[in-house]
């Protein structure tokens, strides 16, 4: 009999999400209780695991499927994201596509859209599913070569998109900080802790809050999940808990927990700030500074996220948040000066799971016993097209996602500690240094 037992910490987020705050009070679904059975049990209530919930049911529905989370749905750090589903190739900074390089954006392009076709087809509304696009600013000549390269790209890919100049950005944002943008419109943005919920409320199987898992057991032709109140028996587990996973003792030192920080200001008068009330940005530079402008009924915010650290303990303490709080302040005085006294309400930290070649860890361990784990920092997407491919592997249908993740080479393990973690944190440290303060 193989097995897997749970050590450590349970889940910890550090500080309270702003996303979260906004929204009115839920019900938590009950805990798991006593015994029960199911053909597959999902474990983690993220992106990836509720998009597997959502195949897996939606393809059949004689399948009995059990999502547990360890926590509160939208607690997390699916509900802790900026709130970003970009259908586009993400690094806005890469060379010129030559015949290869344009296949590879092509099937990332559709991986994106395969995961934007979930929460698009929840029809949810504007206020929590919103096709607006988003720009990505940049703030100096570097950040403005790299726009200038990405849309010939964008070109060539036959990918609608808009430069624009600094006295264009001006009057979209509101701040003469930016040299330039470019708008694509493919981007949806969503609520993020609005969204998680709606998609786990509209799931036709059993979700069970609190109910982390301490243990994962074969047992003959199935697999006994065990949680601290109650245990569920199934054909198949899909494992969707991201940097967790290494504390089950499985995929060692394939997994590398980073977290990232945002701030969500206080409302403000809409007067204070010109330009259009709900936009949306990421940066040119990787490392930057990601903004949102949050319309709310008579006031709005500013959503501010910055600031990556490595954190293989996958837990923050309240140094790192403080640290990354006086960032965001600065950054919002420098970009924002006309709001530098508007203090920050909200301070939070999410998790991500990063793989040492950025290709995702979605594979079949042992027989019933399938990942959906390594976001690479776009989880919006990322994490819910590493749970499509899950549920197809469950489901044993083919797709073309599915065939794009078996060809991707298999995330090699990271280097031993300490170098680990002192190479990750030195190259985080390096490649923000290099970013500047205004990116």
């Amino acid at each position: 009999m193989s097995g897997y037992r749970f050590r450590g910490a349970l889940p910890r987020h550090p500080g309270p999400c702003g996303w979260t705050a906004l929204l009115p009070p839920r019900q938590t679904k009950p805990a798991l209780q006593a015994g029960a059975s199911a053909d597959v049990v999902v474990v983690g209530g993220g992106f990836a695991g509720l998009a597997a919930a959502r195949v897996l049911t939606q393809a059949d529905s004689t399948l009995s499927v059990m999502l547990l989370e360890a926590g509160e749905i939208g607690e997390g750090p699916a509900g802790r994201n900026s709130g970003f589903l970009i259908d586009l190739p993400h690094d806005v900074s890469a060379g010129k596509l030559g015949g290869d390089h344009l296949d590879t954006a092509r099937r990332a392009i559709a991986k994106n859209r395969a995961a934007i076709a979930i929460a698009t087809g929840l029809n949810l509304g504007r206020e929590i599913v919103d096709p607006c696009g988003r720009y990505s600013f940049s703030a100096n000549t570097e950040g403005d070569r790299h726009l200038i390269a990405y849309a010939a790209q964008l070109d060539r890919l036959e990918e609608p998109h808009r430069l624009l100049s600094a006295a264009e950005v001006t009057a979209l944002t509101g701040t003469e900080s930016f040299t330039s943008a470019l708008f694509t419109p493919g981007t949806v943005m969503i609520q993020p802790a609005a969204y998680v919920r709606a998609l786990a409320d509209a799931l036709p199987c059993p979700v069970h809050e609190y109910s982390a898992v301490t243990a994962i057991a074969r047992q003959g032709n199935f697999w006994r999940v065990t949680t601290a109140q109650g245990a569920v028996t199934a054909g198949k587990v899909i494992l969707a808990c991201n940097g967790h996973a290494g504390r089950f003792g499985l995929v060692p030192r394939r997994l590398m927990p980073v977290f990232t920080y945002a701030s969500m200001t206080r409302a403000f008068d809409p007067s204070r700030l010109g330009g259009a009330r709900d936009w949306a940005g990421t940066p040119a530079l990787a490392m930057g500074t990601t903004l949102r402008r949050i319309r709310g009924m008579e006031d709005d915010r500013l959503l501010i996220r910055a600031r990556y650290t490595y954190n293989p303990s996958v837990e923050v303490g309240a140094g790192p948040l403080a640290r990354a709080g006086a960032l965001h302040r600065r950054k919002l005085a420098l970009k924002f000066p006309m709001l530098a006294d508007v203090p920050t309400e909200f301070l939070w930290g999410g998790a991500m799971a990063l793989t040492w070649n950025g290709a995702p860890l979605v594979e079949e361990i042992e027989p019933g016993l399938i990942t959906a784990l390594g976001c690479n920092g776009v989880g919006g997407t990322n994490a819910t097209a590493n749970g499509i491919v899950a549920a197809e592997r469950v489901l044993g249908v083919s797709s073309d996602l599915g065939a794009d993740f078996a060809a991707k080479p298999r995330p090699p393990r990271i280097p031993p500690e300490p170098f680990a973690t002192l190479g990750g944190k030195a190259t985080l440290m390096w490649k923000e240094h290099r970013t500047g303060a205004l990116a």
